[in-house]
């Protein structure tokens, strides 16, 4: 067992955390004044967004140095503070360490693009100008993924904003540096790792081939042996092309590569298919259920599971999946119930615990997403009416994950006293964190319970290491699983729509465990309510 196995882990966006000094930008002593409520809310890891310097084109994922803070965020000092005082509270700090490209303003790329003969030219990609771009590749972030470079006369590739070059990680001195870098932040006392798009790090580009390329394993297995596999850290892959096969290759138990991966497999199934994440579809259920169940079944035993519904990239499960409005706390509930019972470590992403909601800006200038505003640009000119446009960007845009942190009623939502660097969600009146702590009904303390029921309960042991088995397998409203371990057994019951389902169901012998609304067992059938949740024992057998 791994001590990662039985953790929590909390991801902060930090510009929209906690603003301490009054500029409108969430910052590292902000969270520094909220260790005391994460500790409150039981977790004991902090996924830390990126706070390296950076000229901030895409939110701090373009890293101009490494070994520095950007200034909106404060200063080494604070960092350092911030571990030391994490650490006093039982909380470890996660880097988020984007290594697939950097900054077009660090001083690598500076001097790669000065000349062909300049030690750090091999550092990125180029390509010659033959008269025209090197290929069609496009950028994540749309439009083309080559841009010119000047002083060379050559395109260089960038997968994401141009200010983004990518990484040539075939160059060893590129590899070296980058373990560099992990071993003096683990040096200082981090504990652990997230790694952006790593799956990008060994591409084929004769065949337009961006990830999963010919060299991955063998360079994770090398950055491993090389920086963390010796250190009693956390280490989790941003893989959004995973299989549960390609899974097991990262995260086998023997430690060789990663703890764990984010695999996207689920959160993918309303993207239409073949079409880009704009378009999307209603989800089915029933490919929700056979895709979880697989990850579950099948790694059980042989590698390690994530478990998340959210992060910085993506809109609020609550929005997305479930009910915001009358069913708004108790559909939350049940999004974290499905979860947290599994086998794998949750991630909580930062308002997730309050059911914080997507943001609906009518005005495009509200919005401050470099992707988005390449969607609208590129939608406008293929003709799409704004209405749906808009549609989109308040159904799946990453602004709605990036909105401020809803901490009271007070003006701003407690984050800041001056106006934040993006608007509030007007709904911060109702749901904040002042008004759910302490109230047991609460989206807040139900989350709670979920953590203590991982960490410190009687059924630790069976969430952890017990077996998987979904009941209902073809009910197209209910996702219900058993877990068992010996003669322990624990029911997961969810209605994952606003109707009320009534299952044949026997319930002798057993009891609520946890529900998310007060629930009476009848012997013969079970009542779901909209967005139902309910967690039954069954005994010894």
């Amino acid at each position: 067992m791994y001590w990662w196995q039985e953790s929590v882990v909390y991801q902060i966006y930090p510009r929209s955390f906690k603003d301490s000094n009054h500029d409108g930008i969430g910052d590292l002593q902000g969270i520094i004044s909220k260790l005391p409520y994460l500790h409150y809310l039981g977790v004991d890891m902090i996924w830390l967004c990126p706070v390296y310097a950076s000229p901030n084109e895409d939110n701090g994922y373009d890293i101009s140095d490494y070994f520095d803070i950007m200034r909106d965020f404060g200063s080494m000092a604070d960092m350092d503070q911030l571990i030391a005082e994490a650490k006093h509270f039982g909380i470890g700090i996660m880097m988020d360490i984007v290594a697939n490209h950097t900054s077009s303003e660090h001083a690598w790329f500076k001097e790669a693009k000065k000349s062909k003969n300049n030690p750090y030219h091999a550092y990125y990609i180029f390509k010659e100008n033959l008269g025209e771009i090197p290929s069609d590749l496009q950028s994540i972030f749309l439009g083309s993924a080559w841009e010119l470079s000047p002083d060379t006369n050559e395109f260089y590739l960038h997968m994401f904003a141009k200010g983004q070059p990518d990484l040539n990680w075939d160059h060893k001195s590129v590899r070296d540096a980058i373990y560099q870098i992990l071993n003096w932040w683990m040096d200082k006392g981090i504990k652990g790792f997230r790694f952006d798009v790593i799956d990008m790090i060994s591409k084929d580009l004769d065949k337009k081939k961006i990830s999963d390329g010919p060299n991955l394993h063998t360079y994770i297995t090398e950055m491993n042996q090389k920086s963390y596999g010796s250190r009693d850290v956390l280490t989790v892959g941003e893989t959004w092309g995973a299989t549960v096969e390609k899974a097991l290759k990262y995260s086998n138990l023997d430690g060789s590569e990663f703890s764990m991966i984010f695999n996207f497999s689920h959160i993918l199934l309303d993207q239409a298919q073949g079409k880009e994440k704009w378009d999307f579809i209603d989800l089915d259920l029933l490919s929700l259920k056979r895709v979880l169940a697989e990850q579950q079944i099948q790694m059980h035993g042989r590698g390690w599971n994530s478990l998340f519904w959210n992060n910085h990239d993506l809109p609020r499960i609550v929005s997305r999946w479930g009910n915001d409005k009358e069913y708004r706390v108790q559909s939350s509930k049940m999004f974290g119930t499905l979860s947290h019972f599994m086998q794998g470590t949750p991630y909580i992403y930062q308002g997730e615990e309050l059911g914080m909601t997507n943001v609906v800006f009518e005005d495009l200038n509200d919005y401050r997403d470099i992707e988005t505003f390449n969607m609208i640009n590129q939608r406008l000119n293929q003709g799409y009416e704004m209405n749906s446009i808009l549609d989109s960007i308040h159904k799946i845009g990453r602004d709605n994950a990036r909105t401020p942190f809803q901490w009271s009623s007070q003006a701003h939502a407690g984050f800041s006293d001056v106006e934040p660097w993006i608007k509030v969600n007007p709904n911060y009146i109702d749901i904040n964190v002042e008004k759910q702590m302490h109230d047991q009904d609460s989206v807040l303390e139900y989350y709670r319970k979920l953590i203590k029921l991982r960490k410190n309960s009687e059924y630790q042991d069976l969430i952890r290491d017990g077996d998987f088995e979904l009941m209902y397998e073809d009910h197209p409203d209910v996702f219900a699983y058993n877990r068992k371990l010996g003669s322990q057994r624990l029911e997961v019951i969810c209605n994952f729509h606003g109707k009320v389902i009534t299952l044949p169901y026997s319930t002798k012998s057993k009891r609520v465990l946890l529900s998310n609304y007060e629930e009476v067992l009848d012997q013969q059938d079970l009542v779901l309510r909209p967005y139902a949740a309910i967690v039954l024992t069954a005994g010894d057998e």
